[in-house]
């Protein structure tokens, strides 16, 4: 129940969906920004009932401290990455009907919490991890979750005007990476098309869906087995890919929805093992992106 000297628990929790929504496209890991979410209760309730009840906005104060604690987390990963065995490949969303009909009991989750948008699809998340922290911040509260930049400055610790060319220099990335839209139905029939190839184990029809200049990226965390290094070209990913199909037994893949768009999942013995990712450049896939890592496959149900 509130209290005088609790604004509302109701209202404050109610801002755990935006807390989580914000840390995940920050971070690219939902257990890690589930951990900032609850760092950053644990720091609101940390505080004297008078200091609560001072906080004239607490949604405001809740989402400063979330993201600072999120530049403080980016910064630090620099060093985490560099101790990652392979490639580190963001973490994979299921569709969030998907996940709450899979759920016993409709459990809430996370992964329930996250808005799927053009802003948490594979492609973006990856071209958001070439960034700096404070490119990454800048433009995510400002572009995505429309802060001013004087909100962001206070945050990031850096005058408006620097928060404007951090966002300006973090557009200039994505604009640089985009490719040209496919829409979604024809993304999915292609998506369907490359699981039937591979299946088939058809080296030629999958280079013929596969960009030339393609790249296929795997993350297994050291944990399980996964390229270490990306994989580049169309036809030495078709053969890799065949190569595979021919060692892995028991595979079923399935069409699912990763991250908002049209990808795949594939379990072995009830167990999911991967969840693919793909981006697009007109008919073609251009990236393709393999998690393994079963830490980060901890939220994905059963088909």
């Amino acid at each position: 129940m509130s209290t005088p000297s609790d604004p509302g628990l109701s209202a404050i929790m109610s801002e755990r969906r935006q807390l989580t929504n914000l840390a995940y496209r920050l971070l690219g890991s939902l257990a890690d920004a589930e951990d900032v979410v609850q760092d950053t209760y644990a720091r609101w309730y940390a505080m004297s009932p008078a200091r609560r009840e001072a906080v004239e906005v607490p949604g405001a104060w809740l989402t400063k401290v979330a993201s600072r604690v999120c530049l403080d987390l980016l910064r630090s990963a620099r060093v985490r990455r560099e101790r990652y065995v392979g490639e580190w490949i963001p973490e994979p969303l299921p569709d969030s009907a998907e996940w709450s009909h899979g759920r016993a009991g409709g459990a809430a989750d996370p992964a329930d919490r996250v808005t799927l948008d053009e802003s948490v699809n594979m492609a973006f998340l990856v071209v958001l991890e070439a960034m700096t922290p404070a490119e990454r911040v800048a433009f995510v509260l400002h572009d995505v979750f429309r802060y001013s930049f004087a909100e962001v400055a206070e945050i990031v610790g850096r005058t408006p005007a620097a928060c404007r060319q951090l966002a300006s220099s973090a557009r200039r990335r994505i604009r640089a990476s985009q490719a040209p839209v496919t829409p979604t139905a024809r993304r999915a029939d292609i998506v369907r098309e490359f699981k039937r190839a591979w299946e088939a184990k058809d080296v030629n029809a999958l280079i013929g869906l596969l960009d030339p200049g393609a790249t296929a990226t795997g993350d297994g965390g050291g944990l399980v087995s996964a390229a270490l290094h990306p994989i580049d070209g169309g036809e030495a990913i078709a053969r890799y890919l065949v190569e595979l199909a021919g060692k892995v037994t028991g595979l079923a893949v399935q069409e699912r929805t990763v991250n908002g768009q049209p990808g795949l999942v594939a379990q072995q013995d009830g167990v999911i093992v991967m969840v693919m990712a793909f981006d697009l450049a007109g008919d073609r896939i251009k990236h393709i992106w393999a998690v393994r890592n079963p830490e980060k496959l901890r939220f994905w149900p059963r088909g």
